[in-house]
């Protein structure tokens, strides 16, 4: 059996031999796509960042706000590194990248501290170049706060009168103990770079899909037929499923990030996810007009997807209009499903301890592969009847 007998195996055919006859693309999806990871994960290796050089600008040079300082400097996430004796001193280390925070203590920091109704102030200011910094600034300096504010409690309930003991009782913190279900380690990377898995399979797929239309339309070789859009959705399926298990159920065991959920759930996502994220291209593939087009709508979407689908930034915090329209992008309903699976360990079938299912983002993936291929066969039929009119 001739593999042109039918139509659509004679696209499907004639696509693969397009995507790896094509160096660009062949780059985008095979290359691009497994070394991204890599690239990310390097950059978040360490999950966690030690001795982050802080500057001092102590102006009440009393003993509790040395004290302050001895504890502080006492944690392994930063170092005071500079005693300035003004704000303009420090303000230019952290402009010269010498230090990524400055600690401030006013000087009637003693005098507050001393009155019963006084209410002392410490000013806190992080490089917000990179959240690791404010991170590891701003977590420990709060720990070290928070006992010196029991000590102080403490102090002023015995200058009322009360039995130390009584005193200690009034400020004792409910007992608790504290366990990181999802990211042991509380660094950004374990949190990151699952969404990033997601975003890498849907760029890819987005960017190289345009290069291919965008090359049809450069040399006048445009198919817009039916069986060319099953072919060529069938091809790209073909290689991103085996892309997708390598990258969402190896990468994370290979990379030591939390992997709690199943891996036939994880391979069972992927299907309506790729397939979503193929039509979605298909359709924006119509509108493409050259090759360098799908490089520009990849540089201009990629933060955007990631924002929008509010896992890098709170949902709440993001406008109605934009959390709205990122219910049209496979790649939030996508991301959502896999760190819920991958990290919280949900499952698709059923629920069961601290698991949740995860079938809204599954259903919801399986409406958008349907409505963009219902949308694509549209486009592609308006097209192709411009396309023969021109002729």
């Amino acid at each position: 059996m001739s593999e042109y007998k039918y139509p659509i195996v004679k696209s499907f055919v004639s696509e693969l031999r397009r995507i790896f006859r094509d160096p660009g693309v062949t780059v985008i999806f095979i290359v691009a796509t497994l070394a991204y990871p890599l690239i990310y994960k390097a950059l978040y290796w360490n999950e966690q960042i030690t001795d982050v050089p802080v500057a001092v600008v102590d102006l009440s040079n009393s003993p509790e706000s040395r004290a302050f300082l001895h504890k502080w400097n006492a944690a392994p996430d930063i170092r005071l590194t500079h005693t300035c004796s003004s704000m303009a001193e420090a303000e230019q280390l952290l402009r010269d990248q010498k230090v990524h925070g400055i600690i401030y203590f006013p000087r009637d920091f003693e005098k507050q501290l001393a009155d019963p109704l006084g209410q002392a102030h410490i000013s806190l200011y992080c490089d917000m170049s990179s959240f690791l910094y404010m991170k590891a600034i701003y977590l420990s300096c709060n720990q070290v706060m928070l006992e010196s504010m029991r000590n102080i409690q403490i102090d002023r309930y015995e200058q009322m009168g009360m039995d130390k003991e009584f005193a200690w009782a009034l400020v004792q913190d409910a007992p608790y103990s504290e366990t990181a279900l999802f990211t042991p380690t509380g660094g950004y990377g374990s949190f990151l770079i699952p969404a990033v898995l997601v975003l890498i399979l849907h760029q890819t797929l987005l960017f190289g899909i345009c290069m291919l239309g965008g090359t049809a339309r450069e040399e006048n070789d445009e198919n817009y037929s039916f069986s060319s859009l099953l072919g060529r959705a069938g091809a790209c399926f073909i290689i991103y499923f085996a892309l997708a298990a390598i990258l969402l159920g190896f990468l994370p065991r290979l990379f030591d990030i939390p992997h709690l959920g199943a891996i036939d759930d994880v391979l069972l996502l992927i299907v309506p996810y790729l397939l979503a994220v193929i039509f979605f291209s298909l359709c924006v593939s119509v509108f493409i007009r050259n090759r360098e087009s799908g490089l520009v709508l990849l540089i201009s979407t990629s933060l955007i997807f990631l924002f929008m689908a509010g896992i890098s930034w709170p949902k709440e915090m993001i406008p109605e209009a934009w959390r709205y329209l990122s219910y049209f992008i496979p790649y939030t309903w996508g991301a959502h499903a896999f760190i819920h699976i991958n990290s919280m360990g949900a499952s698709l079938i059923h629920t069961n301890g601290f698991t949740a299912s995860v079938a809204p983002e599954f259903i919801s993936l399986w409406i958008l592969a349907a409505g963009y291929f219902l949308l694509a066969c549209g486009l592609f039929y308006v097209r192709k009847k411009r396309v023969w009119a021109n002729k």
